[in-house]
């Protein structure tokens, strides 16, 4: 019984320990994604190629943990050169003046329902809002290398014209809510 007794409390300290620290988002292994209403009749799809940021963990799950993910503006891709273009320039992100978009999360806390939800500060151009994030923990493992990996999904809504971001105020060429949907695979430093 003793055995029993002591094999459980070390794997309860080791699943405690598991996800406590720094996690490192992996580019290779994530995405940022967003879609929007062109028209009022079809989808706009793109993502940003280049992104970074840490997950600071302080137990066994996500509650209580700290993000800082840095988005470049310029990065914008849509897959039409034209396009991407016009996204970087002022009638949307001004990629020039703002290059990072920045993900500043101040707290985390459990859903009863199911996901995580993360409250955090979103800054595009000069606005900052804070907002709340639905946030699925897809779990931890090790990769190929031995590192301990997590993965985590975060899909929710913004209205670009609280960002400054007016180019169509009125939405009928360019909607006016951005479906963001962001995909992060973290490795444990």
């Amino acid at each position: 019984m003793k055995k029993v007794f002591l094999s459980f409390v070390f794997a309860l300290l080791s699943v405690a320990g598991f996800a406590q620290g720094s996690w490192t988002i992996d580019p290779m292994h994530s995405s940022v994604n967003f879609t929007i209403k062109h028209m009022g009749i079809s989808f706009v799809q793109g993502r940003f190629d280049k992104f970074s940021g840490t997950v600071t963990t302080k137990g066994a799950n996500l509650e209580n943990a700290a993000f800082d993910i840095a988005v470049e503006a310029e990065t914008i891709n849509t897959g039409v050169e034209m396009r991407d273009k016009h996204l970087k320039s002022d009638d949307f992100f001004g990629a020039g003046k703002y290059p990072s978009i920045l993900l500043e999360g101040t707290s985390v806390v459990k859903d009863k329902n199911g996901p995580y939800m993360l409250k955090a500060k979103l800054t595009i151009k000069d606005v900052q809002k804070e907002i709340a994030i639905p946030v699925t923990f897809g779990g931890i493992t090790k990769n190929k290398n031995g590192k301990e990996v997590m993965g985590l999904q975060g899909k929710f809504t913004i209205n670009r014209l609280d960002y400054n971001i007016k180019y169509d105020p009125t939405g009928t060429g360019v909607a006016k809510d951005v479906d963001i949907n962001v995909y992060l695979e973290l490795v444990k430093q």
